[in-house]
């Protein structure tokens, strides 16, 4: 069975911030930039800063089976230095097995730790808990000290997943829960203030015992700079854009390496309609239901595309390019047209997009 599973990066765009609005940078000149291996997605990046990993394919003979080979992995991080100081990074879906729903794991055959189809066997774990346990010690091996300054439930993104699902798989049994970790710890000297997030998808009956972590990510800078690059860790999250053509080529991967029975092209090309259909309408709920009532963000008009753009509302101005660059800044006299450190002439400011009746923005 294929884990036909939402576009990956869909919900990361949510920033589960309470302070937005401190201290930031006057002017941040953002750049687009593509993920390296497979061009799965872009998103804007500032200027200087770097990235570093991209998809990921996991090979099923060193995995010791074929569960994590199905689907695209990514473990991605938009660092300000290469020691990731200030640091956004996704980390990888990964699926686990809870022995409790098979009959050989109910007889003994897998205990914790185990390997099934290369599964690590571990019961199903809550949100808070998976953050907690497996992630922070994943992505932080050498950092100590940690301490929990807020931990919290996100019942309204697991909604989100569980509608998305039932739209979309008729019948599937999934279960979600979603949570949000912020966090203190020392790593190479320096304090850190981090906040993570994370989806827990429970295949239930349907997956006899299969489950794992979506949307996994987390943003970090020093303790006391925290709040000073929220705002930009939230234009980078909501600049995300999945290429449609790489998904409708993933998607089709899955059902060939899931051996998913599809006996007919129309089949497939069903499932690409799909991807381009949903795909703008599922990406506009949520950041109208849960990423613009989470963050203080603005929807915009591109200028060169007409296309909306969700950007941050933190600077009083924000300019675009037609290479997709964009600039926010504070300062009402600054023109990047005229910038010679910058030389280009074609920026435009992106305006607001006009608002309409709640009902008249539903289908």
């Amino acid at each position: 069975m294929t884990r036909r599973t939402l576009p990956f990066l869909l919900l990361s765009v949510l920033v589960c911030a309470s302070d937005l609005g401190a201290a930031r940078p006057g002017t941040v000149v953002f750049q687009r930039s593509q993920e390296p291996k497979e061009h799965a997605f872009s998103l804007l990046v500032p200027a200087g800063w770097r990235t570093e990993g991209g998809i990921l394919r996991i090979n099923p003979l060193t995995q010791g089976g074929p569960s994590q080979s199905i689907a695209a992995k990514v473990d991605f991080a938009v660092k300000k230095d290469a020691a990731g100081t200030v640091m956004i990074r996704w980390l990888p879906d990964v699926l686990y097995f809870d022995p409790r729903m098979s009959p050989a794991g109910q007889m003994g055959l897998f205990p914790p730790g185990s390997n099934y189809m290369g599964m690590t066997v571990w019961p199903v774990m809550p949100a808070q808990e998976f953050l907690r346990q497996v992630a922070l010690p994943y992505a932080h091996p050498q950092a100590s000290d940690f301490r929990v300054a807020e931990a919290r439930s996100l019942p309204e993104i697991a909604q989100k997943y569980q509608q998305w699902v039932s739209a979309t798989m008729p019948g599937a049994t999934f279960r979600y829960d979603a949570a949000t970790l912020t966090v203190t710890y020392q790593e190479g000297g320096i304090p850190y203030r981090e906040r993570i997030v994370t989806v827990i998808e429970d295949w239930g009956q349907m997956g006899a015992g299969m489950w794992g972590n979506k949307e996994t990510f987390f943003l970090r800078a020093p303790a006391d700079e925290f709040s000073e690059w929220e705002s930009v860790f939230s234009v980078i999250q909501g600049s995300v854009r999945i290429s449609p053509q790489w998904l409708a080529g993933e998607l089709r991967g899955q059902i060939e390496r899931g051996e998913i029975l599809i006996n007919t092209q129309r089949e497939i090309q069903r499932i690409e309609r799909e991807i381009v259909e949903h795909r703008q309408k599922t990406n506009a709920e949520i950041h109208n239901d849960v990423f613009l009532t989470l963050t203080d963000q603005e929807e915009y008009v591109n200028p060169y595309t007409n296309e909306v753009e969700v950007g941050s509302n933190q600077w009083e101005r924000r300019w675009v390019n037609e290479s997709g660059d964009v600039i926010y800044t504070d300062d009402e006299s600054y023109d990047p047209n005229v910038d010679v450190e910058l030389n280009r002439s074609d920026y435009k400011r992106t305006p607001i997009r006009p608002r309409f009746p709640e009902s008249e923005g539903k289908d």
